[in-house]
């Protein structure tokens, strides 16, 4: 394994192209509205709004960390504009694509999923506000594989909102009391290791290559670093 194997999202790519289609279309947008005739002025704003759109990407591209995730010998590290998670690699239960049921189906979803064996390393060391990005992030798969209880008598819909709350106290294994969004978040992730079978979701287009990919690509290091070959 290499030292440390760094992974760039989709999100961080052509950020030089984005902008440079941004600087063409204020460019033609400008001409239009100074020399163009009047029956054509409407192009010329909606180009002139293209560009401040383009501008508007390549700056929200711009401000993603160089890598999404860098692997090292000791643990996975991923970063975002809202901060970080590290995970040591004999803290990582399994990885693996998770699947949801679809009737008489099951469907893989396009992520990747880890199961993490103690929540307190992760809870201690990863930032309030990234806590709460993943949580906004994340609603959607409280929706998949919803006990049966969660659907009857929900005419008001008022409990499928209540699916999205999540408690703001957390006693762990050890007795240790987590409050406040830590807690909502370790809360967040025991429902959806019983929803699905994993705590951390890892969506495609933080990754430089397919789920699938990426999934064996952890395997391999975990593999590695836990059992070295000579």
């Amino acid at each position: 394994m290499e030292d440390i194997i760094e992974i760039r999202s989709h999100a961080k790519r052509n950020v030089i192209v984005t902008t440079l289609i941004g600087l063409l279309l204020l460019c033609v947008s400008v001409t239009m509205l100074v020399t163009m005739p009047k029956t054509i002025y409407l192009v010329g704003i909606f180009l002139l709004s293209a560009s401040i759109i383009a501008f508007l990407i390549a700056w929200v591209k711009y401000r993603e960390p160089q890598f999404s995730f860098l692997l090292s010998k000791s643990s996975i590290c991923y970063q975002h504009k809202n901060g970080k998670w590290v995970l040591p690699w004999d803290n990582i239960q399994r990885v693996d694509v998770p699947h949801v049921s679809s009737g008489l189906e099951r469907k893989s979803l396009h992520m990747v999923a880890i199961k993490v064996k103690d929540y307190a390393p992760l809870l201690e060391n990863m930032s309030p506000r990234l806590m709460s990005n993943i949580l906004m992030e994340q609603r959607p798969l409280l929706f998949h594989n919803m006990p049966s209880a969660s659907s009857e008598n929900c005419s008001s819909g008022s409990c499928y909102s209540d699916e999205l709350l999540e408690d703001d106290i957390y006693k762990d294994a050890q007795g240790k009391i987590y409050k406040g969004i830590t807690a909502m978040f370790a809360n967040r992730m025991t429902k959806l290791r019983q929803r699905l079978g994993y705590d951390l979701y890892i969506p495609v287009s933080e990754l430089d290559r397919s789920e699938h990919e990426f999934v064996t690509l952890l395997k391999q290091c975990q593999q590695q670093v836990i059992y070295p070959t000579n």
